[in-house]
C-alpha cells in the first residue's frame, strides 16, 4: 500500500473518531454556553407522560373508599367534584363539595395503581392538626407509648396512697390522667372520637373541685414515699424535661406568635395587626408542600414566614417573650426559634418554682415535695413544654399570686397579668378579688388595674391609642368569642347531617351558669381557707375549658397546680 493511500485512510479514520465522539457524549443535564455565554445546547425535555386515569374515574375511586363513601352517604356530593393531576407525583388530588356543609373530603389517589393513599374527611379538610401527624405536638419522643406512659406511671406510683388504692383521691388522680385515652385516638386522627372522651373527667374534675371548695376539706390520704425520695424525683424530671425541651421538641404557631409578638414590642410596634402575612407582599421564600409562598417582604422591610392571626392573645403573651428575643433574636423564619424554647422552659420552671413556694408556704416541706413532684410527673406540663407554647404563662402568675396570696395588691396584680395572657383566668378575678371574706378589696382592684395598664401600655406604640384598642379587641377579644373549632364537641353543628347533635343552645345555657357560678364564688362560702380558694380556682378554670369550643390538651397545665393542691394537700393548709 502505497504511502498516499495510507495517509488518507489515517486521516478518514481520525476524521470518524472525531465526529462520532458527540454523537455517543452524554446528554447535558443543564444548558450549555460556549466561550462567550451563548446558549449552545440544552436538556432533553421529555413529553409529559399522560396519566393512566381519567379525572371521573379518579373521582370515582377515591368516593368508593371506604372512609370516604360514609360521608358521602349522609352528604351528596356536589357535581363540580375536582380531580387534579400532578405529573410529577404521578397522583391525583381530589377534592369534594357538599351543599351547606362545604368541602367533606380531600385526598390523593395513585395513577398508576388507583389506591387512596390519602383521604381526609370532616374536620381533617380544614384543619390539619386533625389529621393526626406523628410528632405534630410537641415533638416524636414525647408522644411516644413508652416515655407517655412511663409519665403517667410515675405520677400515680409517686402519688397514690398505697394504703388506701380504693379511694376518691385515686379516682381523682386517675381522672387527672385519664386526658390520654383521648390523646391517643386524636393522634390516630379520630377527633370524633377523641373529644367526646374529654368531657367525662373534665365535668367529673369540675365537681370534685367545687366540691372541695365547697366543703373545705380535701379527700383523706397521703403519698407514702419519704420528702426527700420525692424532692430527688422533682429535681431529676425536671432536668429530664429540660433536655427533652431542647433535643426533641417542636415550635408551634403558639411559641411563633410570641417570639414575632416580642419583636414587634421591641422594635416600636403592637403585635395586633401587625403579623406577617402571606399575600398582598412581595414573596422571598419557596413554595410550600401546597404551593404558598409564606416567606414575604413585610412592611418592615424583612422577609418573614406569615402567620396572620399570630395576635389573638392578651398582651402580656407577646410581652414575656420579650427576654428571650432580647437574648437569642429572631431570623424571621419559623425555624427552631430558641427564644421560644426559652421561654417555654423558663416559665415551666418558674411555675414549678412557685408551687414550691406555695408547698413551704401551706403545708411546709411534705407539700413542697408533692407538688412539685406532681408538675414534673404530669405528662400534660410537659406536652405543653414539648410544644413551646405559651399555656405556662397563665398558671405561672397564679401560682405565684397563690404565693402572696395575703397581699390583695399583689393577688390582683398577678390576676391580671394572667388573664392578660389567656383570658380564661379573668374568670377567677371575683373569687380572688373577695379572698377571704367576700368584701372587695380596693387594693385588689388597685393591683387589678396597675398591672393592666402596664401590660396595655403597647397600644401606645401606635399613633392613635383609641385606633390601637379598636384592632386588639377586633383581632383578640372577637375573634376568640367567634372562634370555631372541631376540637370540642361544641363545634360540630355543621355536621348534623352525620348524625352528630347540635349543642348550640345547651353550650350557651352551660356558659351562662359557669358566670354565675364564678359571681357566686365571690360571695360563697362566706369566708375561705386557702383550700377552698384553690380548689374553686380549678373548678372555674376547668369549667371554663368546658364550655368553650376551641379546646385543646395544653390547656390541662391552666388549672392542673390547683387541682393538684385541692387533692394532695393533708387537710387544710393555712
Amino acid at each position: 500500500m502505497g504511502v498516499p493511500l495510507r495517509s488518507a485512510l489515517i486521516a478518514v479514520g481520525v476524521a470518524a473518531v472525531f465526529f462520532a465522539v458527540p454523537a455517543t457524549a452524554a446528554e447535558p443535564t443543564a444548558p450549555v454556553y460556549d466561550g462567550e455565554g451563548n446558549l449552545v445546547d440544552t436538556p432533553f425535555a421529555p413529553r409529559p407522560e399522560a396519566p393512566s386515569l381519567t379525572e371521573e374515574r379518579a373521582a370515582a375511586l377515591f368516593a368508593e373508599h371506604p372512609k370516604v363513601a360514609s360521608w358521602l352517604d349522609r352528604y351528596p356530593p356536589d357535581p363540580d367534584t375536582d380531580a387534579t393531576f400532578d405529573n410529577e407525583e404521578r397522583s391525583w388530588e381530589v377534592k369534594v363539595w357538599s351543599g351547606q356543609a362545604g368541602q367533606i373530603a380531600e385526598g390523593v389517589v395513585d395513577d398508576r395503581t388507583g389506591a387512596v393513599s390519602e383521604a381526609w374527611t370532616g374536620p381533617q379538610v380544614a384543619w390539619r392538626m386533625a389529621r393526626g401527624h406523628d410528632g405534630a405536638f410537641g415533638g416524636k419522643t414525647i408522644n411516644r407509648s413508652l416515655v407517655w406512659f412511663g409519665f403517667v406511671a410515675v405520677f400515680l406510683v409517686g402519688l397514690v396512697d398505697w394504703r388506701r388504692p380504693l379511694s376518691l383521691r385515686t379516682l381523682d388522680l386517675v381522672a387527672l390522667v385519664s386526658f390520654s385515652a383521648s390523646l391517643w385516638f386524636f393522634n390516630a386522627g379520630d377527633v370524633f372520637t377523641a373529644m367526646p372522651l374529654v368531657y367525662l373527667p373534665l365535668a367529673y374534675l369540675v365537681a370534685r373541685l367545687a366540691w372541695i371548695g365547697s366543703r373545705g376539706r380535701g379527700p383523706r390520704g397521703a403519698v407514702v414515699w419519704p420528702v426527700w425520695l420525692l424532692a430527688a424525683a422533682a429535681v431529676f424530671l425536671a432536668g429530664f424535661r429540660v433536655a427533652l425541651n431542647y433535643t426533641d421538641s417542636n415550635v408551634i404557631d403558639v411559641g411563633y406568635s410570641g417570639v414575632i409578638g416580642a419583636h414587634r414590642i421591641a422594635t416600636g410596634e403592637m403585635p395586633y395587626g401587625n403579623m406577617p402575612v402571606a399575600t398582598g407582599r412581595e414573596p422571598c421564600g419557596e413554595p410550600d408542600d401546597e404551593g404558598n409562598i409564606r416567606d414575604r417582604i413585610q412592611t418592615n422591610g424583612r422577609c418573614e414566614h406569615a402567620n396572620e392571626h399570630g395576635d389573638t392573645y392578651g398582651p402580656v403573651a407577646y410581652l414575656a417573650y420579650l427576654p428571650g428575643y432580647w437574648l437569642l433574636g429572631w431570623s424571621g423564619d419559623w425555624d427552631d426559634l430558641p427564644a421560644a424554647h426559652f421561654t417555654a422552659v423558663a416559665f415551666d420552671l418558674l411555675t414549678l418554682l412557685g408551687l414550691v413556694l406555695v408547698g413551704l408556704r401551706f403545708g411546709a416541706r411534705p407539700l413542697a415535695a408533692v407538688l412539685a413532684f406532681a408538675w414534673t410527673a404530669y405528662p400534660f406540663t410537659q406536652y405543653a413544654s414539648s410544644s413551646n407554647t405559651n399555656d405556662a404563662l397563665m398558671p405561672a402568675f397564679l401560682v405565684w399570686g397563690f404565693w402572696l396570696v395575703s397581699s390583695p395588691g399583689a393577688r390582683g396584680a398577678l390576676v391580671a397579668l394572667s388573664g392578660w395572657t389567656k383570658f380564661a383566668s379573668l374568670i377567677v378575678a371575683p373569687l380572688w378579688a373577695t379572698y377571704p371574706d367576700r368584701r372587695p378589696s380596693l387594693r385588689f382592684l388597685a393591683g387589678f388595674l396597675a398591672a393592666s395598664l402596664t401590660a396595655f401600655a403597647v397600644l401606645l406604640l401606635e399613633p392613635s391609642p383609641i385606633e390601637a384598642a379598636r384592632t386588639f379587641g377586633e383581632r383578640s377579644l372577637v375573634w376568640q368569642i367567634g372562634r370555631e373549632s372541631p376540637f370540642s364537641i361544641w363545634g360540630w353543628g355543621q355536621y348534623h347531617a352525620a348524625g352528630i347533635p347540635d349543642l348550640d343552645v345547651p353550650q350557651r345555657v352551660l356558659q351562662a351558669l359557669l358566670v354565675a357560678a364564678a359571681l357566686a364564688a365571690a360571695f360563697l362560702p362566706r369566708r375561705k381557707t386557702p383550700l377552698q380558694l384553690a380548689a374553686l380556682t380549678g373548678a372555674l378554670i376547668a369549667g371554663f375549658q368546658l364550655v368553650q369550643t376551641h379546646w385543646f390538651y395544653l390547656y390541662l397545665p391552666w388549672f392542673f397546680p390547683f387541682a393538684a393542691l385541692a387533692v394532695l394537700a393533708r387537710g387544710d393548709p393555712d
